[in-house]
């Protein structure tokens, strides 16, 4: 596969979608920044395993896009670490509309985050926790 230029291609306050020049398409989430913190936080009270690190993100999203988007989740690897969450796709133009469809995903979860904890409330237990 010949390699692509680096490029942006979504970028919000606390996720971000580039292509790194090396074939990949990234999705960065900073869990660490503010709005998703407090969410994580709320999470935590909600449901004690839900310690809302970069695995546990990663967990959720599983979850998540396993029953509301699964070709997404079929189209990528997750490598999370304690403070961020990171997605890699191949670089290709169906895997750029998939990333910046998982980027509005985790957007519209994290500022209506209501959604999140009723998800916690009904299925929390559905969720196999890192």
């Amino acid at each position: 596969m010949e390699a692509k230029d680096k490029r942006e291609l979504f970028e919000h306050e606390y996720v971000r979608i580039y292509a790194n020049g090396q074939g990949n398409i990234v999705l960065y989430f900073e869990n660490e920044n503010e709005k998703p913190l407090a969410v994580g936080r709320k999470m935590n009270e909600i449901d004690e395993e839900a310690y809302m690190n970069g695995y546990n993100w990663d967990v959720f999203f599983d979850y998540y896009l396993a029953e509301h988007a699964a070709d997404i989740s079929e189209s990528m690897e997750s490598d999370p670490e304690a403070g961020s969450y990171v997605a890699y796709f191949e670089d290709t133009e169906e895997n750029e509309r998939k990333a910046e469809r998982f980027a509005r995903i985790i957007v519209s979860l994290i500022d209506n985050e209501e959604e999140i904890y009723r998800i916690l409330r009904e299925k929390g237990r559905e969720i196999a926790w890192d």
